[in-house]
């Protein structure tokens, strides 16, 4: 199965909502793995299906111990919590003082979600060269950015591209980059004009659509029980596109020589 991490260039721009509306429209059950070094939304938000917290204590801590014992002690269903809304989690860190704890470990983790038997959607939280979660966004599948359609949001982006480049060894053999631009569902041209802006730098990340700005269906994500009818929300439409084309980039490889254009293709 396949590891898909999701990050942000600044600010909070929707990444959580973003990972547990593609989790809730994902086409099989995938984990949900908190990874943002500056501490965990999950923990927070989300419910088992009995109504109960989840454990901060059962998650990305006591996984990383297991892997400071050795492989054959790092089991990822061990860690895994299930919540309401029909997928597990795994609980991130509740502060960065805990993400120093964690060593070495960060660099193995990858392994273990990429051998585990399910698809993992791993919440970054915001990513800059040198960040805890960098190995997780070279280990997997298909990085996804999101973005807010702002000067300094496209700005941002734009930055951590650019200085991500060596690190995703982007389009030399590293996992495509995507992105999805939180906005409103009827917004038609902020995603066109983002993939013009990246082609005309140089920048080798597809744009992958819109991410609907639906405060009603994302607060539903945010610890209200889960219910049928939230799956017809304009969020929760946008991230079934999104799942698709997200797995779509994760097959595909940039094929693109020096001096050519875009072109994706197929591995």
């Amino acid at each position: 199965m396949a590891l898909y991490a999701l990050a942000s260039a600044k600010g909070s721009p929707g990444v959580t909502v973003t990972a547990l509306a593609l989790a809730t429209v994902w086409p099989t059950d995938p984990v949900v793995a908190d990874m943002d070094p500056a501490g965990s939304d999950l923990t927070w938000w989300l419910r088992t299906p009995h109504g109960d917290p989840i454990q901060a204590e059962r998650g990305l801590l006591s996984l990383g111990a297991a892997v400071r014992r050795g492989a054959d002690e790092a089991v990822l269903d061990d860690h895994l919590q299930d919540v309401d809304g029909g997928f597990r989690v795994l609980a991130g860190v509740a502060t960065p003082d805990q993400v120093a704890g964690l060593g070495a470990a960060w660099s193995h983790i990858p392994a273990v979600f990429n051998a585990y038997g399910a698809d993992v959607i791993a919440d970054c939280g915001r990513v800059v060269p040198g960040s805890a979660s960098v190995p997780v966004l070279q280990r997997a599948a298909a990085v996804l950015f999101v973005v807010r359609p702002t000067i300094e949001g496209v700005a941002h982006l734009r930055d951590r591209l650019r200085s991500l480049r060596d690190a995703l060894e982007t389009g030399a053999g590293g996992p495509p980059v995507g992105v999805v631009v939180v906005t409103s569902y009827r917004d038609t041209r902020s995603a066109p004009d983002l993939q013009q802006l990246l082609d005309s730098e140089g920048i080798q990340a597809r744009v992958l659509g819109v991410v609907a700005d639906d405060d009603r269906a994302a607060d539903s994500l945010k610890g209200v029980r889960w219910s049928r009818s939230i799956g017809k929300s304009l969020l929760f439409r946008s991230a079934s596109e999104v799942a698709g084309r997200l797995t779509e980039l994760a097959g595909s490889r940039y094929a693109a020589a020096p001096g050519e254009g875009r072109r994706w293709t197929s591995s």
